[in-house]
């Protein structure tokens, strides 16, 4: 599920009440555990997340990981400390007001601003505390898509021309047969798909919704029988789907779970504080590259200062130069002249990047000001204009401020 941050995409992602209203009414209104022959699929429940109420999205965005069959990413025992900065400041406000307001009216659970690595804000709302965690939605597409670029700098991965069959023999007879890795980062394959979330039969309200095939994720079965539109590599289109695909891709190129390759890539190595929590599809169980990571709000922190800091750990590249240079940078436009995609990253004309998700989450790195700002929310749609708008002035906001005032360093 996207929430691309932008304008034209937006007024595609409306959520009426129409919306698998037909198919999905049994999985938002009862429980997830409920038994019986009307009970709803995992992937029924899972398209339902749009429909839960506000305090429902409350009280289980921090539980998604429970609610749902889901692999850990386990942290070790070196734990990166985020030390305190020189507190931020607003000017014309006070900062702690201003903090409270914005989250208040609209429904964020958690802020936290790292300049240089250290603390420069950070609020916790709605119940949610540093020890919880909270789910990402598209946040994990951007992960997954780093997780390539490790295998691709570890050698599991041979090169961004490869082909999607080469991995996945399962589409070696489908329009996916020759898309390549490069292009399936950037969300250019060419096969049809319709993302509109206002339309019951578009491919994202079916895509879970179907019965395991032969033991196969939802979206290898539902992908493989997709006619192409485009050539590939000449048209961007929005496709949740193909995000799970490229999970899939990395789990088999890597021979281990989403969860267990960030645990080892990342997790661990880097100092997160806090075990992970992965989704698993409901067929296969592979972990679902295009959403489902739930992290603390600090870890999601200490993610956007691995990328700022280059993926380094130690002193080392952990990251293939490659792919790190096309997924911070526009590799392809997206309907508004001053932003666009790179490999599952959105990219601003000011050299900063950010991982989105619907319901507000972020993830924003800016190197220019060694910043980085992550938010985990309950928006009370998953995305829209004024969100959006709300969002960004958030964003634009703390640059100010950061820019405005004094160093990082905490005062004696």
């Amino acid at each position: 599920m996207a929430d691309p941050d932008l304008p034209a995409f937006a007024m595609r992602l409306r959520f009426p009440v129409l919306l698998f209203a037909g198919l999905l009414c049994l999985a938002t209104t009862m429980p997830l555990a409920a038994s019986g022959p009307a009970t709803p699929t995992i992937g029924q429940q899972r398209e339902g997340v749009l429909f839960w109420t506000q305090a429902q999205r409350e009280a289980r965005f921090p539980r998604m990981y429970a609610l749902f069959p889901s692999d850990r990413a386990a942290h070790g025992a070196h734990v990166r400390e985020l030390p305190p900065g020189r507190p931020l400041a607003i000017a014309g406000k006070d900062a702690s007001a201003w903090l409270a307001g914005y989250m208040d009216r609209y429904h964020v659970a958690g802020v936290m601003v790292l300049q240089d690595g250290h603390v420069r804000l950070q609020r916790y709302a709605k119940g949610f505390g540093p020890g919880q965690r909270w789910t990402s939605f598209s946040v994990a597409k951007s992960v997954t898509s780093t997780l390539l670029g490790i295998a691709l700098q570890q050698g599991y991965i041979h090169g961004m021309d490869d082909t999607l069959g080469t991995y996945i023999p399962e589409l070696r007879h489908t329009a996916y047969a020759d898309v390549t890795v490069q292009q399936l980062l950037t969300m250019t394959s060419g096969v049809r798909w319709n993302e509109d979330y206002a339309d019951a039969k578009s491919d994202v309200a079916q895509m879970y919704l179907g019965t395991c095939v032969d033991g196969r994720a939802h979206v290898l079965s539902y992908l493989a029988r997709l006619p192409r539109q485009w050539p590939a590599g000449t048209h961007w289109n929005y496709n949740t789907a193909e995000t799970d695909l490229l999970g899939i891709l990395v789990q088999r190129a890597t021979h281990r779970s989403l969860a267990a390759y960030l645990s080892q890539a990342i997790w661990q190595p880097y100092g997160m504080a806090a075990d992970a929590y992965w989704i698993k599809d409901e067929c296969d169980g592979s972990d679902t590259g295009g959403s489902g990571l739930s992290a603390t709000l600090a870890d999601y922190a200490r993610l956007g200062q691995f990328m700022l800091e280059g993926g380094r750990i130690d002193g080392k590249a952990t990251i293939a130069e490659a792919w790190l240079q096309g997924a911070v940078h526009q590799q392809t436009g997206v309907d508004e002249p001053d932003r666009g995609y790179g490999y599952l990253w959105w990219t601003d004309v000011d050299g900063s990047y950010a991982a989105i998700g619907i319901f507000g989450q972020l993830v924003y790195v800016d190197p220019a000001r060694k910043l980085v700002i992550a938010q985990v929310g309950a928006w009370p749609q998953a995305t829209g204009k004024a969100l959006v708008a709300a969002r960004r002035e958030f964003v634009a906001t703390i640059k100010r401020a950061v820019d405005g005032g004094g160093g990082n360093k905490a005062g004696p």
